[in-house]
Protein backbone atom coordinates (compact mmCIF):
# COMPACT_ATOMS: atom_id res chain seq x y z
CA UNK A 1 0.00 0.00 0.00
CA UNK A 2 2.65 2.56 0.77
CA UNK A 3 4.35 1.96 -2.53
CA UNK A 4 1.23 2.36 -4.43
CA UNK A 5 0.58 5.45 -2.52
CA UNK A 6 4.38 6.71 -3.63
CA UNK A 7 3.79 5.88 -6.89
CA UNK A 8 0.89 7.58 -7.15
CA UNK A 9 2.37 10.74 -5.90
CA UNK A 10 4.67 9.89 -8.52
CA UNK A 11 2.35 10.02 -11.25
CA UNK A 12 0.64 12.80 -9.69
CA UNK A 13 3.65 14.84 -9.81
CA UNK A 14 4.35 13.76 -13.22
CA UNK A 15 1.43 14.52 -14.44
CA UNK A 16 1.02 18.23 -12.48
CA UNK A 17 4.69 18.96 -14.42
CA UNK A 18 3.02 18.21 -17.77
CA UNK A 19 0.73 20.93 -17.26
CA UNK A 20 2.49 23.44 -16.17
CA UNK A 21 5.00 22.78 -19.34
CA UNK A 22 1.64 22.96 -21.74
CA UNK A 23 0.76 26.12 -20.16
CA UNK A 24 4.58 28.03 -20.19
CA UNK A 25 5.25 30.54 -22.17
CA UNK A 26 8.53 30.24 -24.58
CA UNK A 27 9.95 34.04 -24.95
CA UNK A 28 12.70 34.87 -27.64
CA UNK A 29 14.71 38.01 -28.17
CA UNK A 30 15.10 39.23 -31.90
CA UNK A 31 17.86 41.51 -33.48
CA UNK A 32 18.15 43.00 -36.76
CA UNK A 33 21.09 44.72 -38.33
CA UNK A 34 21.37 46.50 -40.65
CA UNK A 35 24.22 45.15 -43.09
CA UNK A 36 24.15 47.21 -46.17
CA UNK A 37 26.12 50.25 -47.18
CA UNK A 38 23.81 52.86 -47.74
CA UNK A 39 20.14 51.96 -47.70
CA UNK A 40 17.52 52.29 -44.41
CA UNK A 41 15.01 49.90 -43.75
CA UNK A 42 11.44 50.81 -42.56
CA UNK A 43 10.15 49.31 -39.32
CA UNK A 44 9.78 45.76 -39.22
CA UNK A 45 7.07 43.40 -38.74
CA UNK A 46 7.73 39.73 -36.98
CA UNK A 47 5.45 37.17 -36.40
CA UNK A 48 6.28 33.45 -34.38
CA UNK A 49 3.88 31.26 -36.13
CA UNK A 50 3.48 27.34 -37.01
CA UNK A 51 4.01 26.29 -40.70
CA UNK A 52 0.35 27.11 -41.78
CA UNK A 53 1.45 30.36 -42.37
CA UNK A 54 4.07 31.97 -45.00
CA UNK A 55 4.43 35.90 -45.84
CA UNK A 56 4.81 35.34 -49.83
CA UNK A 57 6.06 32.46 -52.05
CA UNK A 58 8.81 33.27 -54.56
CA UNK A 59 7.44 33.48 -58.09
CA UNK A 60 3.79 33.97 -57.03
CA UNK A 61 2.09 37.36 -56.63
CA UNK A 62 2.54 39.32 -53.75
CA UNK A 63 0.32 39.57 -51.36
CA UNK A 64 -1.60 43.13 -51.07
CA UNK A 65 -0.46 43.08 -47.20
CA UNK A 66 3.55 42.14 -48.53
CA UNK A 67 3.21 44.67 -51.60
CA UNK A 68 2.24 47.55 -48.66
CA UNK A 69 4.90 46.26 -46.95
CA UNK A 70 7.42 46.96 -50.32
CA UNK A 71 5.82 49.76 -51.51
CA UNK A 72 5.63 51.67 -48.62
CA UNK A 73 7.07 50.48 -45.45
CA UNK A 74 3.09 50.26 -44.23
CA UNK A 75 2.91 47.37 -41.58
CA UNK A 76 -0.46 47.67 -40.48
CA UNK A 77 -2.29 45.62 -42.55
CA UNK A 78 -0.10 42.63 -42.28
CA UNK A 79 -0.13 42.84 -38.59
CA UNK A 80 -4.55 42.95 -38.89
CA UNK A 81 -4.05 40.18 -40.50
CA UNK A 82 -1.72 38.41 -38.53
CA UNK A 83 -4.08 39.15 -35.80
CA UNK A 84 -6.49 37.27 -36.81
CA UNK A 85 -4.86 34.09 -38.07
CA UNK A 86 -5.06 31.32 -35.63
CA UNK A 87 -1.25 30.22 -37.31
CA UNK A 88 -0.21 32.98 -35.10
CA UNK A 89 1.41 32.62 -31.86
CA UNK A 90 2.34 36.53 -31.60
CA UNK A 91 3.61 39.18 -33.09
CA UNK A 92 6.13 42.21 -33.08
CA UNK A 93 7.14 45.23 -34.53
CA UNK A 94 9.85 48.42 -34.48
CA UNK A 95 9.41 51.96 -35.15
CA UNK A 96 11.37 54.39 -36.90
CA UNK A 97 14.06 53.52 -39.89
CA UNK A 98 16.98 51.54 -39.14
CA UNK A 99 19.80 53.30 -40.51
CA UNK A 100 23.02 51.10 -42.70
CA UNK A 101 25.03 49.43 -39.34
CA UNK A 102 22.46 49.75 -36.84
CA UNK A 103 20.52 47.30 -34.68
CA UNK A 104 16.90 47.25 -33.56
CA UNK A 105 15.88 44.44 -30.68
CA UNK A 106 12.33 42.73 -29.71
CA UNK A 107 11.07 40.06 -28.08
CA UNK A 108 8.30 37.50 -29.29
CA UNK A 109 6.08 35.27 -26.59
CA UNK A 110 5.29 31.29 -28.53
CA UNK A 111 3.27 28.63 -26.55
CA UNK A 112 6.00 26.18 -24.83
CA UNK A 113 5.17 23.92 -28.04
CA UNK A 114 6.27 26.56 -30.29
CA UNK A 115 10.04 25.82 -29.53
CA UNK A 116 9.29 22.29 -31.40
CA UNK A 117 8.01 23.48 -34.15
CA UNK A 118 7.72 27.41 -34.60
CA UNK A 119 8.63 29.31 -37.35
CA UNK A 120 9.71 33.14 -37.58
CA UNK A 121 9.01 35.42 -40.25
CA UNK A 122 9.86 39.24 -40.37
CA UNK A 123 9.28 41.33 -43.23
CA UNK A 124 10.79 45.36 -43.83
CA UNK A 125 11.08 48.23 -46.68
CA UNK A 126 14.34 48.93 -48.41
CA UNK A 127 14.70 52.71 -49.05
CA UNK A 128 15.19 54.06 -51.36
CA UNK A 129 13.23 51.43 -53.85
CA UNK A 130 10.46 50.63 -55.68
CA UNK A 131 9.09 47.67 -54.13
CA UNK A 132 11.85 45.97 -52.44
CA UNK A 133 11.70 44.31 -49.34
CA UNK A 134 13.78 42.48 -46.84
CA UNK A 135 12.29 39.15 -45.07
CA UNK A 136 12.97 36.04 -43.41
CA UNK A 137 9.91 33.68 -43.96
CA UNK A 138 9.64 30.62 -42.19
CA UNK A 139 12.55 30.18 -40.47
CA UNK A 140 12.92 27.91 -37.39
CA UNK A 141 13.08 29.52 -34.09
CA UNK A 142 15.93 27.72 -31.71
CA UNK A 143 15.13 25.24 -29.13
CA UNK A 144 17.47 26.40 -26.46
CA UNK A 145 20.62 28.91 -27.17
CA UNK A 146 21.09 31.28 -30.19
CA UNK A 147 20.78 31.47 -34.14
CA UNK A 148 21.41 33.97 -36.32
CA UNK A 149 20.55 34.17 -39.92
CA UNK A 150 21.31 36.36 -43.42
CA UNK A 151 18.37 38.18 -44.55
CA UNK A 152 17.90 38.96 -48.58
CA UNK A 153 16.23 41.24 -50.01
CA UNK A 154 12.82 40.31 -52.12
CA UNK A 155 11.48 42.44 -55.23
CA UNK A 156 7.52 42.56 -54.36
CA UNK A 157 6.87 42.49 -58.46
CA UNK A 158 4.26 45.36 -57.53
CA UNK A 159 5.73 48.21 -59.32
CA UNK A 160 8.00 48.96 -61.76
CA UNK A 161 11.73 49.57 -60.87
CA UNK A 162 12.18 52.82 -62.57
CA UNK A 163 13.90 54.31 -59.31
CA UNK A 164 12.28 57.53 -60.00
CA UNK A 165 12.13 59.70 -57.07
CA UNK A 166 8.51 60.36 -57.95
CA UNK A 167 7.45 56.75 -57.34
CA UNK A 168 9.82 56.56 -54.28
CA UNK A 169 8.75 57.42 -50.70
CA UNK A 170 10.99 57.88 -48.03
CA UNK A 171 13.28 60.63 -46.96
CA UNK A 172 15.70 60.17 -49.91
CA UNK A 173 13.41 60.75 -52.23
CA UNK A 174 10.07 61.65 -50.72
CA UNK A 175 8.01 60.60 -53.67
CA UNK A 176 4.87 58.24 -54.04
CA UNK A 177 4.32 54.80 -52.12
CA UNK A 178 1.92 52.21 -52.50
CA UNK A 179 0.44 52.61 -55.78
CA UNK A 180 -1.77 49.76 -56.56
CA UNK A 181 -3.31 50.79 -59.71
CA UNK A 182 0.36 50.58 -60.86
CA UNK A 183 1.52 47.05 -62.22
CA UNK A 184 4.75 45.38 -61.88
CA UNK A 185 6.05 42.08 -62.57
CA UNK A 186 2.92 40.45 -61.19
CA UNK A 187 5.22 37.79 -59.07
CA UNK A 188 8.01 38.18 -55.91
CA UNK A 189 11.82 37.65 -56.92
CA UNK A 190 15.46 37.76 -55.01
CA UNK A 191 15.81 41.32 -55.60
CA UNK A 192 18.81 42.41 -58.00
CA UNK A 193 19.76 45.37 -56.15
CA UNK A 194 19.87 49.31 -57.73
CA UNK A 195 20.95 49.60 -60.75
CA UNK A 196 21.38 53.27 -61.10
CA UNK A 197 18.70 54.40 -63.46
CA UNK A 198 16.80 57.07 -62.71
CA UNK A 199 17.64 59.05 -59.60
CA UNK A 200 19.13 56.37 -57.56
CA UNK A 201 23.09 55.90 -57.18
CA UNK A 202 23.84 52.35 -57.19
CA UNK A 203 27.55 53.90 -54.91
CA UNK A 204 25.32 55.31 -52.75
CA UNK A 205 22.20 52.91 -52.64
CA UNK A 206 23.37 49.64 -54.25
CA UNK A 207 23.46 46.31 -52.38
CA UNK A 208 24.57 42.63 -53.18
CA UNK A 209 23.97 39.60 -51.43
CA UNK A 210 21.96 39.36 -47.95
CA UNK A 211 20.93 42.67 -46.62
CA UNK A 212 20.39 41.97 -42.91
CA UNK A 213 21.77 39.82 -40.38
CA UNK A 214 18.82 38.84 -37.76
CA UNK A 215 19.76 36.85 -34.29
CA UNK A 216 17.00 34.71 -32.63
CA UNK A 217 17.63 33.81 -28.70
CA UNK A 218 15.87 31.82 -26.85
CA UNK A 219 15.96 34.08 -23.32
CA UNK A 220 13.48 30.93 -20.90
Amino acid sequence: MKTGITLGAVIALSFAGVANAESHEAQYEVTVTNITKGVKFTPFIAAAHSAALSFFEIGESATDEIAQIAEGGNIAPMQTLLDGSAAVFGTASTGGLLMPGESVSFELTTPVYGVWWGKLSLAAMLLPTNDTFVSLNGVRLPRHGSVSYLADAYDAGSEPNDELCASVPGPTCGGEGYSPAVDGEGYVYPAPGTHGEGDLSVAQFGWSGPVAKVTITRLD
